[in-house]
């Protein structure tokens, strides 16, 4: 049986549909974009109104889950990911959550507490993220490190070497699992390379937001290829 989930990302998101298609064929994502709140500022949350017509379209699709898959957007107010997410369920009639919630769940799904943070954003961004990883999920930064990409165009141009550079930088005993935010980046294909290299699970973006649905949705189904969140399908 088909099942239908919808996605939110920002307007200018050029990755997350791509991604999307790496999941089982009975997995239907259906894609709704949405506007910035604040024009000229980059990763800001996307505008109120958006939000509530794009989820209510995507509700019309009968989706049974819908996650808005912009971390970024979750940094900014200290209770965005709990206002939004009902928000959005509202409007769909469907359960959601904030890709910012994924991934704090995923991380503490797969055991870990201490994580190395690399990520697309600023250092004000990312000190942002961290915040709200200790914050709301009980996961301390050990240690981090952005590319200081200026605005979500160049997210989506980055590769894979850009992230394995700073794990390697950053890599020390204690971190327990590397996160990459961002679901503009393209991260996908990379991640059961890195964690073989490395010997630590990594969660992204987009990653933590597929265990998010196959959680709810996927009747016990794992996805192999795309790192130890998809492959083992921990409870969380």
């Amino acid at each position: 049986m088909t099942r239908h989930f919808g996605v939110l990302i920002p307007s200018t998101n050029t990755t997350v549909e791509i991604e999307c298609r790496l999941l089982p064929m009975r997995y239907q994502a259906h894609i709704g974009r949405l506007m910035t709140s604040r024009p000229g500022q980059t990763f800001s949350p996307p505008r109120d109104d958006d939000l509530d017509y794009q989820a209510k379209l995507l509700g019309t699709a009968k989706v049974e889950f819908v996650i808005l898959a912009q971390t970024s957007a979750s940094l900014f107010a200290e209770d965005y990911d709990e206002t939004v997410a009902k928000r959005i369920s509202a409007a769909a009639g469907a359960p959601a959550a904030t890709s910012a919630q994924a991934v704090g769940r995923a991380v503490r799904a797969l055991g870990a507490r201490r994580i190395g943070l690399v990520s697309p954003y600023s250092e004000e961004v990312n000190r942002r993220a961290a915040a709200l990883f200790a914050r709301k999920h009980g996961i301390e930064t050990v240690a981090l490190e952005g590319f200081g990409a200026t605005d979500s165009y160049a997210i989506g141009q980055l590769g894979h070497e850009n992230a394995r550079a700073a794990f390697a930088r950053i890599n020390r005993p204690e971190i327990e699992a590397f996160v990459v935010p961002g679901g503009n980046f393209p991260t996908m294909a990379a991640i059961a390379e890195w964690e073989r290299e490395f010997g630590k699970p990594v969660v992204t973006t987009n990653q933590a937001s597929f265990w998010a649905m196959l959680r709810l949705l996927g009747e016990g189904d794992k996805v192999p290829g795309y790192g130890r969140l998809l492959a083992e399908m921990p409870e969380g």
